[in-house]
């Protein structure tokens, strides 16, 4: 979220942008802007618009109508100043929510974002939102001057690549179960009343945001059917339940146009409610629009006059301050760039959400009250619990090794990098205590059972080669700047090396069990775990010819922020510095402690051992950085190997944001649990699930790959023509989508319809009888799944319709109806630009996940034919059929896109078009920035058939001036499939074959 392109000069700047754009404290004179203001003057208290009896329009009309322009701006950043001739309070929007309140304190941390969506469990994730409403209002008692009540959450770009940095914050790969789990989320946020909201939820990120390598530079390419079916329908349904408040544009531009000025939010977005939304920028997105980084306007003046055209309601940009804001948008309107009823839309949505919190009602509204017992109240502890408890994927599980039997399971080895600790991450809250793995299983066998334990990492002192001096730490709480100085490997030499992957580790120094990171002079140890914006505590440990080079990793930049130095040697005093790499120091690595032999000692013996590896949500895929593979990280690797083979009965448990490539733990390790970083209750729950107290219900919510080659590049965001996510994916997947097993066993009779066909706009229901047919209660996530037999476009191998999550007693049978609607099963057709249910047989696939079908049947669906194309039409380049070669840009700087041929030899298909008893000319509008002239061949049947014209497209000097183009056609008659061929950078926005 925060800025990006920034100057190295204004490194300092970028780091404390952040804290205040989104919601850190900042210093007093920035935050000033924000200070609360007078209270009401008593006349303000019997203004019309305070009148809580009167209509939501009427009120906000009131209140507009009273506003002056330059108090209508000043109400358009994300720090809204008070009015206090008003009585209007500062309004700060923006507090972080996705998987509890977020950077204002201890407050309940639930599962993160993929973990509550993997407990397919929508009543249970809307009781969640509820408790993350309720403590968000509590924090609102104790600090009202900035803590607001307009939440950032939920994320509901979907996992559609799973090394996207923040995977974790993401429901799922699948639209559909996105958009279940998000309005559940949502309504909990919003509340029941319906005049009032708890707090007002806004989506993150709009739209297709799911890679953050150059996320603000690069460019979204979505084919209309991906937008349609895939990316908006992710979104859609929180908005169109009037759960979701509005929107956050993403950093990433869109088909050639940055998402801040992308006109859907107004045209798309809005369409979908009658209520009035509230949409926002992200971060500092604004001045991205200038020359520095997407150059799409020269001037803030320009950007933010569009970004308000197009939809955005709100700027959060410069910190604290609005000036920058102000004197845009009054510019702005001075020039005739906006209108004032430009302004007074915009303000309209933002009262119409500031009346709807009850900040202009007497008591506050229905939540109002609501008071700062709720943080961390027993009952969301009780939550919390209930949550990580369902959260949790058994993966794998032969021979009956879980659950773990307490009575003959008495001694158990918890060993691994997670053991014993519980990480957070960006937007978390602060732990209010946290029950780690070792305690949970601890705390479960009681008096009478025993845990060893190791983490199984190396404890090591780097000692220099040259002058035998090692380096050392601090021994008090705050540490101190490390330096080489002892002469002999105390305990203030012992560092714990912890391997994260991708060649990054974290020291953590044994004197005070702090992690060492870089800070003003040095390195000191004073972290209680790898954390921030920049990730400071982060280390490569090289080999040269029998010695060990420090390097520091944590400058996480392109361009490094130090150059060539960035290896450790000492400095004035031995205080540890950077120098180049031949300047760096040459360490002796000395292993105090083998941590692989330790935990394998701690596993021999044990009736089972637990080995909980992962990752650290901080390193190696988070905001701003994609993970480059999907393995376990070789140390953890190692280490699980050598505790199998010590004892057979190792349970391996992940604790990951994403998925992971367990090739190898799969076809030899006898169980496996899965489950994201789950909160301050972890432990017990993984301790409910490992002794067979909660039986695991959870279900994967996107696909698990073998290798990172079932996998296009991340910035490939075709999912239809490159394959990918359950939905087209050919291979053959570790863990499919939807997998997950239980304790007991489920059996499925077949399923049945209550009507062998249907119209377009009506619903059947599928019926299926499931029964519990083991020895233990259990839940099972009834999956209905449906594939077009012979639709005229590429469709989905498989597209989950309905689930239902359901408890059944041992031998209990229970007839599971799912409600199917003809109209989900349509699809967009990009001969006509719209919509369509189309006719034909779908198969209907009951069972456990989208590759364990236990039941299947076929449905008639009543609906229309797609005809062969009319090219006679004008006909917009994007709705191709397939491609090659080309990118999908922006027609327009305001709207449209259009088709830009990146290749030489690019081309366009447009399949099965009737082109009659012979058309005659080929007309196109198309655009060429560069010099020369370019040409569209139009050829037949194939990209080298043959010529039936030829276009050329002369310079135009702009990507936005097109011209009108023709040429003569020969042979062009009866059914084609119909290809435009490109020679040169043409951009083409719409042609026709008359």
């Amino acid at each position: 979220m925060p800025p990006q392109g920034i100057p190295r000069r204004n490194v300092l700047a970028l780091v404390m942008a952040p804290m205040a754009t989104l919601g850190l404290p900042v210093p007093a004179a920035a935050s000033a802007a924000a200070a609360p203001g007078t209270p009401a003057a008593p006349a303000g208290a019997a203004l019309p618009f305070r009148d809580a009896g009167l209509a939501l329009p009427a009120r906000v009309t009131d209140l507009l109508e009273r506003l002056t322009t330059a108090e209508k701006i000043s109400l358009l950043h994300q720090y809204q100043p008070a009015i206090p001739r008003l009585g209007m309070r500062a309004f700060r929007t923006g507090t972080e929510a996705l998987h509890g309140v977020a950077w204002l304190g201890k407050a309940t941390v639930f599962p993160q974002a993929v973990g509550l969506a993997s407990t397919w469990n929508p009543e249970l994730i809307e009781r969640v939102g509820a408790a993350v409403g309720d403590e968000t209002r509590g924090f609102q008692q104790e600090r009202p001057q900035g803590w607001g009540l307009n939440v950032w959450a939920p994320v509901v770009n979907l996992l559609r690549d799973p090394r996207w940095g923040r995977n974790e914050e993401g429901y799922s790969e699948d639209p559909y179960l996105t958009g279940v789990i998000s309005t559940a989320y949502c309504e909990g946020l919003r509340g029941k009343d319906p005049r009032h909201l708890r707090t007002a939820p806004t989506l993150k990120h709009y739209l297709a945001n799911n890679n953050e390598i150059d996320r603000a530079t690069t460019s979204s390419s979505l084919r209309p059917r991906v937008l349609k079916e895939y990316e908006e329908a992710a979104f859609r349904p929180a908005i169109a339940a009037d759960a979701a408040t509005g929107v956050m544009a993403s950093y990433n531009l869109v088909n050639g146009r940055p998402a801040t000025v992308n006109p859907d939010l107004n045209d798309t977005v809005r369409s979908w409610t009658d209520r009035e939304l509230f949409n926002v920028t992200d971060a500092d997105a604004p001045n991205n629009l200038l020359p520095a980084v997407q150059d799409y306007y020269a001037t803030r003046t320009e950007g933010d006059a569009a970004a308000l055209k197009a939809g955005i309601d709100s700027f959060t940009t410069d910190s604290a301050e609005p000036a920058k804001t102000v004197a845009a948008l009054t510019a702005a309107l001075e020039k005739g760039l906006i209108e004032e009823a430009d302004l007074d839309t915009a303000v309209r949505h933002i009262l119409g959400i500031r009346f709807r919190l009850g900040e202009f009602d007497p008591d506050g509204g229905p939540y109002g009250g609501t008071g700062a017992s709720v943080i961390d109240s027993p009952e969301h502890r009780a939550l919390a619990r209930e949550a990580a408890d369902e959260a949790v994927v058994l993966l794998k599980n032969d021979s009956g090794t879980l659950p773990l039997a307490p009575g003959t399971v008495r001694e158990v080895a918890v060993v691994g990098p997670l053991e014993n600790t519980l990480y957070t991450d960006w937007y978390s809250g602060s732990l209010p205590y946290g029950i780690t793995p070792r305690e949970g299983v601890r705390q479960r066998l009681g008096e009478g059972g025993t845990v060893t334990s190791s983490e199984g990492v190396d404890r090591v002192a780097f000692r220099n080669q040259e002058t035998g001096a090692y380096i050392t730490a601090g021994g008090g709480e705050d540490g101190a700047l490390l330096k080489e100085e002892a002469t002999s490997a105390g305990e203030t030499e012992r560092f714990d090396v912890s391997d994260w992957g991708q060649g990054i580790v974290t020291l953590r120094s044994a004197a005070n069990g702090k992690y060492v990171g870089r800070t003003d002079g040095g390195f000191r140890n004073d972290q209680a775990q790898p954390n921030g914006w920049y990730v400071q505590q982060q280390f490569r440990v090289e080999e040269r010819d029998g010695a060990h080079l420090l390097r520091y990793a944590g400058y996480e930049t392109h361009e490094d922020w130090f150059g060539t130095d960035v290896y450790l040697r000492a400095g004035t005093g031995g205080v540890l510095t950077l120098t180049s790499e031949e300047n760096a120091t040459r360490y002796t690595r000395e292993v105090l402690r083998d941590g692989i032999r330790e935990a394998v000692e701690a596993a021999r013996g044990a009736d089972a051992a637990v080995v909980v590896v992962g990752s650290m949500p901080f390193i190696n895929g988070r905001e701003v950085f994609d993970r480059t593979d999907m393995n376990l990280a070789p140390a953890q690797s190692a280490l699980v190997k050598a505790v199998h083979e010590a004892n057979p009965r190792t349970v391996v448990v992940l604790e990951t944001s994403y998925p992971d490539t367990l090739t190898w733990e799969q076809e030899h390790i006898p169980a496996i649990l899965w489950t994201t970083h789950a909160g301050q209750e972890t432990g017990r729950a993984l301790a409910d699930v490992l002794f067979g107290d909660h039986n695991p219900a959870g279900r994967l919510t996107q696909t698990w790959y073998r290798s990172t080659d079932d996998l296009p590049g991340i910035l490939d965001y075709d999912i239809i023509k490159s394959r990918r996510t359950y939905l087209y994916f050919t291979g053959e997947p570790l863990y499919p989508f939807g997998h997950g097993l239980s304790y007991t066993t489920f059996r499925y009779g077949a399923p049945r319809l209550s009507s062998d066909t249907v119209e377009r706009d009506g619903k059947v229901t599928v019926s299926v009888r499931v029964t519990n047919t083991g020895k233990r209660d259990g839940h099972e996530v009834v999956q209905l799944y449906t594939r077009h037999r012979d639709s005229r476009d590429a469709q989905p191998l498989r597209q989950l319709r309905a689930f239902e999550k359901v408890r059944l007693r041992a031998g209990e049978t229970r007839t599971v109806r799912l409600t199917l609607r003809a109209a989900d099963l349509g699809h967009w057709d990009v001969t006509r630009g719209r919509k369509v249910v189309e006719d034909g047989v779908h198969d209907i696939m009951v069972g456990a996940s989208s590759r364990d079908v236990r039941g299947r049947t076929s449905l008639r669906v009543r609906g229309e034919k797609i005809p062969a194309r009319d090219l006679s039409r004008t006909t917009r380049a994007t709705g191709f059929d397939d491609y090659e070669g080309v990118r999908l840009v922006d027609e327009s700087k305001v709207r449209g896109d259009a088709v830009g041929a990146t290749d030489e030899g690019a081309w366009l298909l447009f399949s099965d078009a009737d082109l009659g008893a012979g058309a005659r000319t080929f007309t196109a509008r198309a655009a060429k920035e560069t010099g020369g002239t370019g040409t569209i061949t139009v050829r037949l049947g194939s990209p080298t058939g043959p010529v039936a014209a030829r276009a050329e497209v002369p310079s135009t000097g702009s990507r936005y001036t097109y011209v009108t183009t023709s040429a003569r056609l020969r042979g062009a008659r009866g059914r084609q499939d119909v290809y435009l061929v490109f020679s040169g950078a043409v951009r083409l926005s719409t042609f026709s074959i008359r």
